[in-house]
């Protein structure tokens, strides 16, 4: 059962930046594609968060549910810099991530 997959946490942002929306996921390809498509209802979706600014891997889903919880919880200028860290200048990640 769970831990023995690869998991990630990720944040969206839509295209004038002023939405994050964090999540996580097993599949973060997939999952990513869906938002894209707006296969997801929800926040994502009604706010048009597409843009794939901060991800990090874990080695499986548990932590990286402790992790987006802890995120959801940080103010938003601590979760703007750790995007700003990772992803200077808030480029669209999609095309980077593979799997």
């Amino acid at each position: 059962m769970g831990g023995s997959q690869a998991a990630y946490v990720y944040i969206l942002s839509n295209d004038r930046g002023n939405v994050l929306y964090i999540g996580c996921t097993e599949d973060l390809k997939k999952r990513i594609y869906m938002h894209k498509k707006q296969l997801i209802a929800g926040f994502s979706k009604k706010y048009n968060a597409q843009r794939l600014i901060y991800f990090r891997k874990f080695s499986s889903i548990e932590e990286a549910k402790k992790r987006e919880k802890y995120l959801k919880c940080k103010t938003r200028a601590k979760k703007i810099a750790l995007i700003e860290s990772f992803n200077p200048t808030r480029e669209d990640l999609s095309q980077d991530i593979s799997s």
